[in-house]
């Protein structure tokens, strides 16, 4: 079982039903789902190419990201790795129990020093690779925040620049474009001295499944300008917030032609998105007997997804929406909660005086929402005060109501990401 406490929250018919359609929905999301059809016994599957890595002397893994630890264990045990790095958040024990890997735990989802360490690691293995060798990356979501090695700004700079961009409501396409141009690895830089071949597999953790934005697209070209992430500091007004450097690095930029890496060396590819998960979920449910409908991908903020959802429920009892994607949060309260609690919180006050029976729930694959140890919440829309459901909401604070009115949903980290999911459930 995924979900930790299952049992103890399923005491209606209703919530085992819905618990039941998450729980496939997070083992859907495991990593080697998706492996299994790239690696065959002596070749990795890439569409119609085939890598055949007899052809090479040395294969050497580079994972980094919320999965990174289940990626590398499935590949270890298809091919024959000579050495690994594996990069995980520091609140996850690696599943990794192969000497040939070095793990890093580092900060998620700020930066520390651990996260530069891995960086400079990562950096020096993929530099030091000799021609003949070949290098698998596996990417997974977070990796933006596992691997820092900030240019020309500090790491408390860099801290900083996060702190700002998580709460103030930016997309992770904005958000990335940012820390793209102030990293000296991310955008393809990672990548840019290779002397050999690889490819990046890839676990898509943002909404556009845009190679370039998922962990800030180390091994992809990037699309993305200076004057791009200028445009994201003047559409949040940080410009005043952010530290001086910042700025004038940024500005420093607009005036230099960058260096684009060579997209050619490496070859991306997605293997898993948001879109599997909800598929899993839909036959779950329907297989329960609910007349099942899908909105995808959820990519507003909270507010504004919660009214698009609420629309769709439909007339009829023993229905069911599966949703899926990434809302944003703009924080202003100093609470505890995530952007799965709180989107919750949010349809909650929508439906509040509403006649009809329904349970809502969204969590994270991850394991981890927000600023909590929990995966996310569910709740059925019994008698709670309009007055009590917003001064939660006021002040960020989705956690503390789901911890007084029950419906914490606790899986612990999940080893794999693939954004969100969640239901609702008209019974």
């Amino acid at each position: 079982m995924m979900i930790k406490n299952f049992n103890s929250l399923a005491n209606t018919e209703v919530k085992k039903k819905a618990l039941k359609i998450l729980e496939v929905g997070l083992t859907a999301a495991q990593p080697k789902n998706f492996l299994k059809t790239f690696f065959k016994k002596n070749y990795i599957l890439l569409g119609k190419n085939r890598i055949f890595l007899s052809n090479y002397g040395k294969i050497f893994v580079v994972a980094y990201g919320k999965a990174a630890d289940s990626m590398a264990e499935y590949v270890s045990k298809k091919i024959n790795v000579s050495q690994g790095i594996v990069v995980v958040p520091k609140y996850t024990k690696s599943s990794i129990v192969s000497k040939k890997f070095k793990v890093f735990y580092s900060g998620h989802p700020l930066p520390d020093k651990e996260s530069v360490r891995a960086a400079k690691a990562v950096q020096k293995f993929v530099n030091n690779c000799s021609k003949g060798d070949f290098v698998l990356f596996l990417v997974s979501g977070g990796g933006s925040s596992l691997l820092a090695l900030p240019d020309k700004i500090t790491l408390t700079e860099k801290k900083h620049v996060t702190k700002l961009l998580l709460q103030c409501g930016a997309t992770i396409d904005e958000f990335n474009c940012v820390r793209k141009h102030l990293s000296m690895i991310k955008g393809g830089k990672l990548v840019q001295n290779m002397n050999c071949d690889g490819c990046a597999l890839v676990m898509s953790d943002v909404v556009s499944n845009d190679l370039s934005v998922i962990s800030s697209g180390c091994t992809y070209n990037d699309n993305t300008t200076f004057s791009d992430a200028m445009r994201v500091i003047t559409k949040y007004s940080l410009g005043k917030k952010l530290p001086k450097k910042v700025i004038t690095l940024l500005k420093r930029g607009l005036n230099t032609k960058a260096m684009r890496p060579n997209r050619l060396t490496i070859k991306n590819k997605i293997i898993a998105t948001n879109q599997d998960c909800l598929n899993a979920m839909v036959l779950k449910s329907r297989s329960l007997g609910l007349t099942t409908k899908v909105y995808s991908p959820v990519k507003h903020d909270v507010s504004v997804s919660a009214k698009k959802i609420v629309q769709m429920i439909p007339g009829k009892k023993n229905s069911c929406i599966i949703f899926g994607g990434e809302p944003t949060v703009q924080v202003k309260g100093k609470g505890k909660g995530g952007r799965n609690q709180e989107l919750v919180l949010q349809i909650l006050k929508l439906i509040q005086n509403s006649d009809h029976h329904v349970l809502v729930s969204s969590i994270s694959t991850d394991g981890i929402d927000g600023n909590t140890t929990c995966s996310g919440a569910l709740i059925e829309n019994n008698s709670f005060g309009l007055q009590e459901i917003s001064s939660y909401l006021e002040n960020n604070d989705s956690y503390s109501f789901f911890k007084r009115h029950g419906g914490l949903i606790k899986t612990g980290p999940t080893h794999t990401n693939l954004m969100d999911i969640g239901l609702i459930i008209k019974y």
